[in-house]
């Protein structure tokens, strides 16, 4: 006795994981949890029981709706699960996500296409951040094949164009929710490191990996394994986390933590990112737009290890452990610490179409929409 709901399996950038119509799934938020958490098999490890692939990457639910604002074409909910563990965080966006979320309402009928290329506009419900998403759409239907490489996925796929409006403060009061562009923080007597905190799209805290005794260059498994920085690093997430606003973030996915250091392959500056506590093998589109604004930002951990280009619409490459991740900044021309824009290419595909099956005793205390 199981209850079936549709839904598509999805790739988004560089993550993956069931998308659904939000009418398909509980009103009640308890319920809808429930839900989802049966859906991917969580909290398990392994996820064995359900769709999750066994890391925060594929552990990654799409939600999405229409629109009733005006002006606004869909809107969406991302959640954030964990193989291992019972909670449904839904309070920060997902960038690679994002990608998806067109494709999705073109493919389900949420929407329809526009000509050869379709232009939504998005409200992501998480934060309240309105972007604008076209996908190719030659003969009314969702291309995925074409020639646009993004690292972390093998192969070239179409490209998907996302243009952010309003990624200032996305969780916390604003782009530098301390109030400085850099603090100081003293973690113990012996102990004190440079941040900048951080959040235009996404609550992040920047150091140099030189500030923790490590170069930037390490591999995601010697980083993941370093249990003294991770401790480390945790303990300076909890403290950033009460100096952005964002109160005690033990059990929360934000801030990220990511350590910067000068780049080595022809970027603007390289990366290691944790979400909270796993090194990323990737960057996360928003982390992305973050990091790239502070490399503008004078005063910031960045300013002296990134190579940013001049002019007013800047190419900020991001290096990460398996590749770069290229944001186009434009800044303002009276104030060129202000940033107006952000940009940047996606890819996206369908790997599934169908049922997903939920115990009936998920949907026991809520009611379905």
């Amino acid at each position: 006795m199981q209850h079936a709901i549709s839904c598509l399996f999805m790739r988004g950038g560089t993550s993956r994981g069931p998308f659904f119509n939000a009418a398909d799934l509980p009103s009640d938020i308890a319920a809808r949890d429930r839900v989802l958490l049966n859906v991917m098999g969580s909290p398990d490890r392994r996820q064995i029981d359900g769709l999750g692939g066994a890391h925060p990457l594929t552990s990654k639910v799409g939600i999405v709706g229409r629109s009733s604002r005006p002006g606004v074409d869909l809107e969406f909910l991302f959640a954030q699960l964990q193989p291992d563990g019972d909670t449904v965080d839904t309070t920060p966006n997902c960038g690679n996500m994002l990608a998806a979320v067109v494709p999705f309402a073109l493919e389900t009928g949420l929407a329809t296409s526009q000509g050869d290329v379709t232009t939504l506009r998005v409200l992501t419900l998480n934060t309240d951040m309105e972007c604008d998403i076209s996908v190719q759409t030659p003969d009314g239907q969702v291309r995925y094949d074409g020639d646009a490489r993004i690292d972390g996925v093998p192969g070239t796929s179409a490209p998907i164009s996302i243009k952010f409006l309003d990624t200032e403060g996305s969780v916390c009061s604003g782009l530098l929710p301390t109030g400085h562009v850099r603090d100081h923080v003293q973690l113990d007597a012996t102990l004190a490191i440079d941040v900048t905190c951080i959040d235009n799209g996404m609550p992040m805290v920047l150091l140099r990996a030189d500030a923790v005794g490590r170069t930037g260059q390490e591999s995601v498994a010697a980083l993941n394994g370093d249990v003294e920085l991770k401790s480390t690093l945790e303990a300076l997430r909890l403290r950033c986390g009460e100096l952005m606003g964002l109160g005690d973030v033990t059990s929360k996915t934000y801030p990220k933590m990511c350590l910067i250091a000068t780049p080595t392959a022809g970027g603007s500056l390289a990366t290691r990112c944790f979400i909270p506590h796993v090194c990323h093998d990737a960057i996360g589109v928003l982390a992305a737009v973050t990091v790239a604004t502070a490399c503008v930002l004078e005063g910031s951990v960045a300013q002296g290890l990134a190579l940013v280009p001049p002019g007013v619409i800047k190419q900020i490459s991001v290096e990460h452990p398996s590749g770069e991740f290229s944001v186009e900044l434009e800044t303002d021309p009276a104030d060129p610490q202000t940033v107006r824009r952000a940009a940047l290419l996606r890819t996206a595909r369908l790997i599934m179409r169908g049922e997903v099956m939920v115990s009936k005793s998920a949907f026991m205390e809520g009611d379905t929409a």
